[in-house]
């Protein structure tokens, strides 16, 4: 099992500078640690989220059987619940991870691809936001259709802007105790007390299948290691967009910037982390 820092977000509020050594700190435990993240995600981005954990320095097992998706939430550090490709088999396993990990107080993410226009997944994910997840991330329109308050975005993009969900975001992370993060051009991440913006990225991360993905399963890979969410989103989101950043200076395009992101988040130091983090 991995062992969580006792990172205490309480002396870093309304000192924003302190996420990025916080996160600086996080990304340490992790690379030390390599903690083990349980995925159950998207068919279209398992290989892409696994060699996105690697990078960074967690260890990725993309156990979503039944009958065993229990048991590994059971000894895993995090656990991913991405509902991009929601098979009858996965939905399934997704239930029972997040049942044993609710018992092993395994942090756990939450991924409502595509919630709101697709009444299979929406139900699913209503369930689920109700089962007590550690972090909440999507999109905007992702996390309105969640919350109740729209009808989902088109597929699986965004047709709302991060600070139109911005009062929502608060108002879910307070009904469920998770920390949200919603993703966009500025992401924006709170708790429902305390809203952290972060400035970093790089537009071809949506160019690519599985940016969004992978960040989830990081998240989840940071929650292991502390047991303040908030921290561990921030420190999530930075180290991957300021890899982004890094991957796209080293690219021509989209496709090799995928590959470029792998070099930057293995590349990446806390340092820089602490030093590049744009937040508000």
């Amino acid at each position: 099992m991995t062992v969580r820092t006792s990172t205490s977000v309480s002396a870093l509020d309304g000192d924003l500078s302190a996420f990025g050594g916080a996160s600086a700190d996080l990304l340490h435990h992790v690379r030390a640690s390599a903690p083990l993240v349980q995925c159950i995600t998207n068919a279209v981005v398992t290989g892409f989220t696994a060699n996105v954990l690697l990078a960074t320095g967690a260890s990725p097992a993309m156990c979503d059987i039944p009958d065993e998706a229990g048991v590994l939430a059971g000894v895993a550090g995090g656990l991913l619940v991405n509902l991009g490709t929601p098979t009858a088999e996965q939905r399934h396993a997704a239930l029972e991870a997040v049942e044993t990990a609710a018992g092993t107080e395994t942090p756990w993410v939450l991924d409502p691809v595509a919630v709101g226009m697709l009444p299979v997944r929406t139900a699913l994910a209503v369930r689920l936001r109700d089962a007590s997840p550690t972090i909440i991330r999507g999109n905007a329109s992702e996390i309105l259709a969640l919350a109740g308050a729209g009808g989902g975005g088109k597929g699986v993009d965004a047709i709302d802007s991060t600070e139109a969900a911005a009062y929502v975001a608060a108002d879910l992370a307070t009904r469920t105790r998770a920390v949200v993060a919603v993703s966009g051009p500025v992401d924006l991440i709170t708790d429902g007390t305390r809203t952290v913006r972060v400035a970093n990225g790089h537009e071809w991360l949506t160019k690519v299948t599985g940016g969004g993905c992978a960040l989830g399963a990081l998240m989840a890979a940071f929650a292991s290691t502390t047991d303040d969410a908030l921290t561990a989103a921030v420190a999530a989101t930075l180290t991957h967009t300021i890899a982004a950043e890094d991957a796209a200076a080293a690219s021509k395009g989209p496709g090799s910037f995928a590959v470029a992101l792998l070099d930057a988040l293995h590349a990446l130091t806390p340092g820089q982390l602490a030093e590049r983090a744009r937040l508000s």
